[in-house]
């Protein structure tokens, strides 16, 4: 038979098995606390903005920024160029230097017609000797006055001769002059077509020169659009090196003809204020001009299209401030092959999730990236949207 338990050993069991207890719920609380989660991570996504919108209603054109004054550089005589003081590039001032021909001949020429002109003042003095003792003779009655008036008419050709050696030394000193090539005044040399030692006509050009001051931005104009256009119309002026710098601009001149080839007209988007220092000569650029004030929906890729709880069209947009995610509900026109016309429910400068979006939920932490995979920090306005004049 058992032997029941004392009663002095009872309290002694009991208190033991409180002890082990209390000891068990320690492990398993410190067992369940070495198991809680870490925090999550945010989650990349491809992000991006509502396409149309102002920039619907904007038509872009390629341009390259150019100096409003540019001139071709030549010689007002030819010869051999035996000397270039400039590079492209360099910036000169009004009257510098730029390149000189050989002056042998045309120096030799100004010696001839210095010559020439020393020889007529001579004839010119011993034709006004002899007019002048003709005179007295005449006076005497000594000759008659028919042979006074030959020596008056000669001393008169020969003041004739001596203007006209004079007037070709003038010409012969101007073409040495013209051997130096300068700057017609303040800007940078943008263009070089001759080297030393080349032959070069009068009229050549030489070099090319863009003044300093106005800058301006060389597009071309569509024909069949072109009654949309007119001179001092507003537009938008974006750097390819600079995007989301927007410049102020307005059309300062339209060809009146069409190029025969390219069948489009050119035109000049002059830079206003101070967007000309902004910019430099042979940059690329983009030139926004609205289309006769017109604003088209905004669109959005397929992608980006989910489901509401409710079943409606929604899409996910990324909170700037929080780095999270909201799902809005959106109202959609007509499907395209790849967007859909967006008609309420996200602002034109909200950041929405492209793809996967399947795989996100409510208020999930997000690292937003752009399609070259490079993570959108400030998440600016797009830069078209916010240029549009």
């Amino acid at each position: 038979m058992r032997t029941p338990l004392s009663s002095h050993r009872w309290p002694l069991l009991r208190t033991s098995a409180v002890a082990l207890g209390a000891t068990l719920g320690v492990l398993v609380l410190a067992g369940c606390q070495g198991d809680a989660p870490a925090a999550e991570a945010a989650r990349p996504v491809l992000v991006t903005q509502p396409g149309g919108g102002a920039e619907a209603g904007l038509s872009a054109y390629a341009g390259e920024i150019r100096a409003r004054e540019e001139s071709p550089l030549s010689f007002r005589v030819g010869g051999k160029l035996v000397r270039r003081e400039v590079d492209v590039g360099a910036h000169v001032r009004k009257g510098d230097l730029l390149a000189v021909l050989d002056a042998g001949d045309l120096s030799a020429q100004a010696r001839a017609a210095q010559a020439q002109l020393s020889a007529a003042q001579a004839e010119l003095g011993r034709a006004r000797a002899d007019q002048a003792r003709y005179a007295k003779l005449a006076g005497q009655q000594l000759v008659s006055q028919s042979a006074l008036d030959a020596q008056n008419a000669a001393a008169t050709a020969a003041q004739g001769q001596v203007n006209a050696a004079r007037a070709e030394l003038d010409v012969a000193s101007n073409q040495a002059g013209y051997t130096q090539l300068r700057a017609p005044h303040d800007g940078m040399i943008a263009a070089r077509f001759a080297e030393a030692g080349e032959v070069v006509g009068a009229g050549q050009p030489v070099f090319s020169i863009a003044a300093d001051g106005g800058r301006e931005v060389a597009i071309a104009l569509p024909e069949t659009r072109i009654r949309e256009f007119r001179v001092g119309q507003p537009v938008v002026v974006e750097l390819w090196s600079a995007p989301g710098q927007r410049l102020p601009g307005a059309i300062r001149e339209i060809a009146p003809a069409a190029d025969p080839q390219a069948r489009t007209y050119a035109a000049r988007v002059n830079l206003l204020g101070d967007a000309a220092k902004a910019v430099d000569l042979g940059q690329s650029a983009r030139v926004y001009v609205q289309d006769n004030g017109q604003r088209a929906a905004l669109t959005v890729p397929l992608s980006a299209l989910q489901r509401s709880p409710a079943g409606a069209p929604a899409v996910w947009v990324v909170d700037p401030a929080t780095q999270t995610l909201h799902l809005a509900p959106v109202k959609l026109g007509a499907y395209t092959q790849t967007t859909a016309p967006l008609l309420s429910g996200v602002a034109p400068d909200a950041w929405i999730v492209a793809a996967g979006g399947h795989l996100l939920r409510e208020g999930q932490k997000v690292s937003p990236v752009d399609r070259q995979n490079r993570p959108v920090e400030r998440m600016p306005r797009h830069p078209v949207a916010a240029a549009a004049p």
